[in-house]
This record gives C-alpha cells, structure tokens and sequence, in this order.
C-alpha cells in the first residue's frame, strides 16, 4: 500500500507540470524531456517492483488473474475524471476489497502514463519538426535580408552615381550658362563697339559731305578766280598795247605817260597780289584734295570694319545658336536624368513596397508559429503599432503643418489688427478717463497690524463695503457714534486686498505716459495709514508697491513695441520736499545726516507747455528695471525718516519721482513725450498723538502746512476760483501742472482702520471727496506725427460724440464688470 502512493503523486504532479509547461516553456531551445520519470516508473512496473504485483502475491489465491480492463483516454476530461475517481463503499477493515479497487486504480494510471508518453512523443517529434520549419525559415528570411540588404546597397550606390552624374551636369549646365553669359557680354560689346563704329561713320560722313561742299565751295571761287586773271590778263595785253601806243604818242605828252605809268604800277601790285591769292587758293584747293582723299580713304577702312564686324556678329550669333542648341540638349539630358531618377526612387518604392510584403508574409509564417514565439508576434504587434503610430504623427505633423501655416497667416493678421487695436485702445481709454474726470481717486483701507486695537473702540467707529450693484467696490460707510457716513470714489480696495489688484486698476493710466501723457499718481492719508507700503511696497515679488510695478510695465511694453517699430528713452529723476526745501535724492554727494548741502538752489519752473523742470537736480539715463531699482534703494537710504508714537518708521518729507519718456516711431514717423510722476506724500498728524517735539516737530508743523496748502488748492478748483494758490507751497507749486493744467491724475486715500483714528479718517475721506469732485484740464498728448486716420472722431459734431459714447459703452461692457459698465455709462449720460 505504501508502494502505491508515491506514483499517483508523480502522475498528479506530472499531469499538472504538463498542464502549465506551454504556457511558461521559453521558445528557441530545448526544455529536458520528463520522458526519464515515465521510463523509470515503467521499468520499475517490468522489474516486479510494482503495486500491482505485491497487491495480486499478497491475494494468496494463487488463482488465474483477471484480465485488465482496457482503458482509454481521449482527452484531458478522461485524466480529470481519474483523478476525481474516489473509493466505494468498502469497510476500512476490507483491505482485500481496497486493495482490489487500488491495483485497478493502479492500472488505469498507468494506462494513462502511456498515454501522456504517446502523447509526449508526437509533441516532441511536431517540436523537432516544427523546430525545422522555423530553421529553413529563419534561413531563408535572413538570405532575403541578404538579398534585400544588396539590393538597397546596388541602389544606393545607384543612387550616388545618379547624383554625382547630376551634380557633374549641373556644374557642366552651370558653366555652360557662365559661357553663355560670357558669350551675351562679348556679344553686348560687340554690339556697343558697332553702335560706336556707326555713329563715328555717320560722323564722318558728314564731315565728308562738308568736305566735299567745301570742295565744291573752292572750286567755284577757283574758277573766279581764273576768270579774274583770264580778265587781268587779257587786260594787261591791252595794258601792253595803249603801252605801245603810248610810246608811240609819248613824244605827244610826258605827263599822260607819267600817268599812265603809275596806274600800270598800281595794276602791277594788284596783278601781284591776285597772284599771291591765286596761290594760296591753290594750295588749299590741294589740301582740300588731300583731306578729301583721306576722307576716302577712312571711308573705305570703315566699311571694311563694318563689313568685319558684320562677319564677327554672324559668328557671334552662330555660336549663341550653338551654345543655346547645347543647352537644349543638356536640359534634356538633365530632363532624362530626372526621369531616370524618378524610375530609379519608383523601383526603390517598389522593392520597398516588396520588402513590406516580405515583412507581412513573414509576419504570416510567425502567427501560424505563436505558440512557440510569442515575443516574435508581440514584437510585430509592435512594429504594426510603430508604423501605425508613424503614419498618424505623419498625418498629424501634415495636419500640424497646415495649422501652422495657417496660425502664421492669422498671427500676421492678428499683428496688423494689434497695431490698429492700440491705437483704438489708447483713444478709448483716453476718452474713459476724460468721462470719468481727470483727477481719479482710490480709496484703500489698511488692515489690522498686531500692535493696533480692535476697529471697534470706545468710541463706536466702524468700517464697512456696502455690496449693492451701484455701489460695490466703489462705496465705503463710516460708522462713528451711531451716525453713517457714506463716500463713493472710483475705486474702493478692502483690507485684504493685494498689491497686484491695486495696481491692475491703475495700469492702463501707467501705460498713458507711453502714450504720451502727463500722469501724476500720489498717495495720500494720515500717518501710519499705509502710503508709503502701497506705492514703494516692501521685499518680495507679492509685496512690490505701485513704483516699482509701473516701471516694470514701462520697460515691459517699451520693450514689446518694439516689433511695431517703437525706440523709447528714459530719464528719471528722484526728490524729496523737507521743511519746505526741495533735496536732490541722486546728488553724488551728500551727508549722512539731515542736514543737507545747501550750496545748490533748487528752483521749480514751469513752461508755457505745462512741463515742469527743477534746477540743478540730477536727472539719469535709465535702461532698464535694474537700474531704476537702484536707484529707488538708493533714494530709501536717504530719504528723511523719523520715529513717532504713531508710526515706527514715519516718511517726515513728501516723495517725488519723475520718470520722462521720449519714443519715436520709424515707420510712422510719430514721436511722443510722456512724463510718469510717482508721489509718496508725507501723513497728516496730530501733535497730540504724534507726540512730535523738537525737529520731529518743526517736521509735522512744515508738513501739515503743505498739506493745507493743497486743501487750499483742492477748495479752490472745486469751486472755480479764478486764483489758485499754487504758489503757498513747494508741494502744490510742484504739483500744479497736475492738479490744473492737462494731466491724467490719480489720487490714493489711505485710511486707518483703528477706531483712534477716526478722525483723521473722516478728515481723508472728505477731502479725497472734494478732490474727486474737481474738474480740472483736458489732458493733452504731447506727439508729433502725421495724421492719423481713425474710424473715431474727437470733433464737436453731435454725430462724432454719439460715436464716441457708443465705441466706450461697448468697451466698458465687454472689458469692465457689469457694475462698472452701468456706472460709466450713467456717468457718460450725465456729461
């Protein structure tokens, strides 16, 4: 019984070895056969060792065995059912019966045993076979690789000597076009020396035919002259004979003879001197001849030339045939040798597309043998996928190629409607500013620092943002000792509001000093209130103030207008007003202390233009955010600071920095001058709660009186005074062409949130009311170009206002909140 055991547990666990050998038996080597386990149990069973044989000696009937039922097995469910197969209702004391059922069961596994044997042979011989057929395969596709690798080798180097051949005619086309030109130049040469060869032949026919009017002019005078002398002649013979007769009568009278004889020597002299002209006609009669036989003979040596150069040309122009009848030829050889070339990739195609072919058939024959290479059919499902990856990112680079061309078409438009679009955003932001008053006014609340107390004190005060359509984030209400008090300005910003949201409200009035305008942004309030943290901020890129901001947004677009042909330079300039005197920031030279140089005298002038210079202050070329920067921590080193009970580090002077802009555009000409003015005013104080003695309070006293003034300065304008008192103050005298000439001004209101400041608070926000209310000039662009030709008019024409509104409505509603567009369009129906 114990001898039984260990078979069945080899069987079983043969069986599921068997089961899980495909699916793990590695392809491309042999796996060890387990035909030596099987072998062994079967000699074992031969040799007498087996269950059967100690089951049917320990019988002891010594009878006649029965015959072994046969038993087959057709498939994997027959091996199942064995192994299901369980013992019948047999007593455990019947081990006869046991034993019986166990020799049976002994005999169907082995049975089965052969029958995997059978089964494992036919695996083995279809391996070996199969084996083979992927050998002879392999073989073959590597002699098509072979085949295919000489072909792509012969057609490469095909290829080569098709492209030498053609680089050899191109350079033999291109000398023959060299040639060709040499021979055009020669021929224009040619052509220009018959041209010169003509027009000297007309020329000297026409000296010719002037030499021959001459001649004929000399002949004529010839002919007189011989005439002349016929005449002379035939009178000096009848001279001779009243000569003769004379002498025959000369004994008649001496006195005629005398006479005679004087007037014979008269004739004499003039027969002379017609004989000296009758000679010197004959010499130039003889040149005359000369030069006309020369004439002649020029003449003839021309057309001769003429006749040679004609002989030339016609070679010339033989030759041009010939050199073009060459280029013909060789253009058709070129022509051939494309088409050659086109056969040539054709049949590189071809024989690709018949390595394709080969690839897919082979791919064919490793499916058919997957079984045993799976990692082959997987790397072909990968190539499939590779080329099918390539084909689509080749779709999508065309698809991506077309896009791109088409984004660079709509980019070049989309430019070309940037430039129009700015030039329309800056009239229209012009014109906002101008509907909504030139001097705008933001009202921030600074938050709660630790050592403040609650904004709730004794005394009541509160602040809070009414949230109503009119007046959200425009309005703020005061609450103090139960009474409210409500203000409304352009902008209202909470305590929790950042740097970054401050300053998006006033970038497009930043950006107008690119444009071309005066803009003044100065920040007001009592001490402590936060003036100086929101226009020059503190360390780090969220906490940055207004200055810095508007200068990088300055250099920024300076930078980006470059592409429309915009040049800008800039030069900035930094003071500060302290007890009234005006102190140069950037001075090369000056103390630690307070006490300043006072050996320059800073005057402030202002021209007719509204433009405002202060003497002997320094003024730098800036380039850059880098080097504004610098010079912004070098004005804070220097600036006038000082300890109060309100404040730890309280500014004691009021802040100016100027920035002056100048641009011109190339392509249209347009120059501008825009001058950028950043103020941090010194706080309001109250001597009582500053605690300000000796010069801490010479300081609040100077500082409250130019700050008076402006009140002063600000009640006039508002009620439209003839005389505004600019001049009671250095500040309001600074300060004039922004608060009345032609510049875009913007006001910040600073306010405490404490409720001991309430006072104070009510005092800020009542004067930044009457500030808001103040009308003051149109501001004015300060540019020279040529006219520009805009959709909008800025006339007096009912028709070109309702434009205007129309073009700004449309702006505010699709730029601004809805709140703010209702606002701005009442504002405009009240103008």
């Amino acid at each position: 019984m114990a001898s039984s055991l260990p078979p069945r547990s080899s069987a079983s666990s043969y069986l599921k070895k068997e089961n899980a050998g495909p699916a793990r038996r590695p392809m491309g080597f042999k796996v060890a056969p387990r035909r030596n386990v099987l072998s062994a149990i079967s000699n074992g069973e031969a040799n007498g060792g087996t269950p059967s044989a100690s089951v049917d000696g320990g019988g002891g009937g010594g009878g006649a065995a029965e015959a072994p039922p046969v038993v087959e097995f057709s498939g994997r469910e027959d091996v199942d059912r064995l192994l299901a197969e369980k013992m019948k209702g047999k007593s455990k004391n019947d081990f006869k019966g046991r034993c019986d059922q166990m020799s049976e069961y002994i005999k169907k596994l082995r049975a089965c045993i052969r029958w995997y044997m059978d089964l494992e042979d036919g695996y083995l011989a279809e391996q070996e076979k199969l084996r083979g057929s992927i050998d002879a395969e392999n073989a073959r596709h590597t002699e098509l690789e072979a085949q295919l690798s000489n072909a792509i080798e012969e057609l490469k180097a095909a290829n080569m000597d098709l492209t030498r051949r053609c680089r050899s005619l191109e350079e033999s086309f291109n000398k023959e076009v060299s040639e060709k030109m040499i021979a055009v130049e020669s021929y224009e040469k040619e052509k220009q020396g018959r041209e010169a060869a003509e027009s000297t032949r007309d020329i000297l026919a026409v000296d010719l035919e002037r030499v021959t009017h001459d001649a004929k002019r000399f002949s004529e005078q010839l002919k007189m002259v011989q005439d002349t002398n016929k005449r002379l002649q035939e009178y000096n013979t009848s001279l001779q004979q009243y000569n003769s007769n004379l002498q025959a009568d000369a004994s008649k009278s001496g006195e005629t003879i005398s006479k005679l004889q004087k007037e014979k020597s008269v004739m004499m002299e003039t027969m002379t001197t017609l004989r000296e002209c009758n000679s010197s006609m004959s010499n130039q009669l003889e040149s005359s001849r000369v030069s006309q036989q020369e004439a002649i003979r020029v003449k003839e040596e021309l057309r001769k030339e003429v006749e040679c150069l004609r002989v030339e040309l016609k070679q010339v122009r033989d030759d041009r045939d010939h050199s073009v009848s060459q280029l013909n030829s060789l253009n058709l050889e070129l022509s051939n040798c494309k088409e050659h070339i086109g056969k040539s990739s054709k049949e590189h195609e071809s024989l690709s597309t018949k390595v394709s072919e080969l690839e897919e058939t082979c791919n064919r024959q490793q499916e058919q043998i997957q079984t045993f290479q799976k990692h082959l059919a997987v790397a072909t499902e990968k190539l499939k996928l590779a080329d099918v990856t390539a084909i689509e990112a080749m779709t999508g680079y065309e698809e991506q190629k077309q896009k791109i061309k088409y984004l660079e078409e709509r980019l070049s438009q989309a430019e070309s409607q940037i430039v129009e679009g700015d030039e329309v955003r800056k009239k229209l932001h012009n014109t906002i500013l101008e509907l909504k008053g030139n001097i705008r006014v933001f009202c921030r609340v600074r938050p709660l620092l630790g050592h403040d107390g609650d904004s709730n004190g004794p005394e009541g005060a509160s602040i809070s943002f009414p949230t109503s359509v009119e007046s959200a984030g425009r309005g703020i209400d005061l609450i103090n000792q139960g009474q409210k008090l409500s203000f409304s300005y352009d902008k209202v910003f909470a305590h929790d509001a950042s740097q970054e949201e401050v300053f998006v409200e006033i970038s497009q009035l930043v950006q107008s000093a690119l444009d071309g305008y005066k803009v003044c942004i100065f920040a007001y309030g009592q001490t402590g209130s936060g003036k100086t943290y929101t226009m020059m901020g503190k360390s780090g890129v969220h906490h940055k103030g207004m200055i810095p901001r508007s200068l990088e947004q300055i250099f920024m677009t300076s930078r980006s207008l470059e592409s429309q042909g915009w040049k800008y330079s800039m030069q900035a300039s930094m003071l500060e007003i302290y007890n009234e005197t005006i102190r140069d920031l950037l001075a090369p030279v000056r103390s630690n202390c307070f006490e300043m140089n006072t050996s320059k005298q800073y005057t402030i002038k202002h021209d007719p233009h509204g433009n405002t210079t202060v003497s002997e202050l320094t003024i730098i070329d800036v380039f850059g955010i880098g080097d504004v920067t610098s010079l912004l921590e070098k004005a804070a080193q220097i600036r006038s600071v000082g300890k109060t009970q309100m404040n730890e580090q309280s500014s004691r002077s009021h802040f100016v920095f100027t920035l002056k802009i100048s641009g011109s555009n190339e392509n249209t000409g347009q120059n501008v001058q825009g001058v950028l003015n950043l103020i941090d005013l010194a706080g309001s104080e109250r001597l009582g709660k500053s605690g300000s003695t000796g010069d801490r309070l010479k300081e609040t006293q100077s500082i409250n009186k130019s700050l008076s003034a402006l009140s002063d300065v600000i009640f006039a304008i508002a009620k439209g005074d003839d005389h505004i008192p600019f001049r009671n103050s250095k500040l309001t005298y600074l300060l004039q062409p922004c608060l009345g000439g032609d510049s875009k001004t913007l006001m910040f209101v600073n306010i405490s949130p404490e409720a001991s400041s309430v006072g104070e608070t009510i005092c800020s926000l009542r004067f930044a009311s009457r500030v808001n209310a103040c009308e003051i000039g149109i501001p004015r662009r300060q540019t020279q170009a040529r006219p520009f030709d805009s959709r909008l008019s800025y006339g007096t024409q009912p028709r070109a206002y309702g434009n205007i509104v129309l073009a700004i409505c449309y702006y505010a509603t699709k730029k601004l909140a809805v709140g703010t567009a209702t606002n701005l369009v009442n504002s405009i129906r009240g103008h």
